[in-house]
């Protein structure tokens, strides 16, 4: 099928997260894209942390040179709400898209235990219609206090991935703002570019007109919308919220063309699923006069090296020269 040809509909969920609390989460994102599917979505996109919530305000009993017990307690409630991945949270998550017959990229509190109980990461999955999980982005860098709870990612989940519907990847929140993980994007031939976010400044919504203009592809906003009231009574510990304002995160959530024109939103205030038509005729057009990736490039003066090697703890392979590791 030429991509000028696809045409579909795409949502994007603005919605409050059940803070610390996965089970809850995973229920509540299955029904979001079951209502949205509903809508005539083939595709269906939601905010950063989704699961198991974004702990806005908290500072998990740090400050420099100092970690208090309490706030160990904090982060081992958020680390036992995490989602591991593939687990039985991406399962359910892969059902709904499966009855639904829908794409849905979604961002999680991912943790790894492939190496003990470890570090957790902002994590953005996709799956397909099938159910299947296509794949995951750690995010590269978490912005200033979010170090203290999320490792970094590595290259080797910087993808785009290629769907019937055109190809879909992203990039969570502030990573956004990292042009070299953006050219990765454009140089994979990206049509839909999903950036996940808790970002709720004025700052933000021209930021996304820009990528959606700058990468000619249509960009799907998804914010998180949310209170202190959201909060479990006992997560607020050492009273840490109560400087804040009620609304701690107010939205946001768009969606842009490839001409960087609003097609939805920005929303604010208020849970809420955005609608709009996706056509990829529209990508083609667009970069006639402006392919980042194509002509402007300039590969001839500027190049990008990426590196997608997974950066273990450790690696175990036989000691040069040396005997065999089965001692034959």
């Amino acid at each position: 099928m030429a991509k000028s040809s696809v045409r579909f509909n795409a949502a994007v969920v603005q919605m409050t997260p059940m803070l610390f609390d996965r089970e809850v989460s995973v229920e509540k994102v299955c029904a979001l894209v079951r209502e949205a599917a509903a809508g005539g979505a083939r595709l269906v996109a939601f905010p950063e942390a989704s699961i198991p919530g974004y702990p806005r305000g908290l500072g998990f009993g740090t400050v420099v040179g100092v970690r208090k017990p309490e706030g160990r307690l904090v982060w081992q409630r958020y680390w036992e709400n995490a989602v591991e991945v593939p687990g039985d949270a991406t399962k359910a998550i892969g059902a709904a898209a499966r009855e639904a017959e829908v794409f849905v990229t979604i961002g999680v509190i991912e943790r790894e235990t492939r190496f003990g109980a470890g570090a957790l990461y902002c994590t953005l999955l996709y799956f397909g219609p099938d159910g299947a999980l296509l794949a995951k982005h750690r995010k590269l860098k978490p912005t200033a206090a979010e170090r203290l709870i999320w490792g970094d990612g590595d290259g080797s989940t910087l993808t785009v991935v290629e769907t019937e519907i055109g190809r879909i990847g992203g990039l969570c929140c502030w990573e956004n703002y990292m042009p070299m993980a953006r050219m990765a994007l454009y140089s994979q031939g990206i049509d839909i570019y999903v950036a996940p976010t808790v970002d709720d400044r004025d700052s933000w919504p021209p930021s996304m007109r820009h990528i959606a203009f700058e990468g000619r592809c249509y960009l799907l906003g998804s914010c998180q919308y949310f209170t202190k009231a959201d909060y479990p009574k006992d997560a607020d510990i050492f009273g840490e919220l109560d400087g804040l304002p009620e609304v701690l995160c107010r939205g946001g959530s768009a969606i842009v063309s490839p001409m960087g024109e609003f097609l939805a939103g920005p929303v604010f205030g208020k849970e809420t699923i955005l609608y709009a038509d996706i056509d990829l005729a529209e990508v083609v057009k667009a970069r006639y006069d402006f392919d980042v990736a194509g002509d402007y490039a300039r590969s001839d003066v500027f190049r990008l090296l990426v590196n997608t090697r997974e950066m273990t703890p450790a690696e175990f392979s036989p000691w040069p020269g040396g005997p065999p590791l089965n001692g034959t």
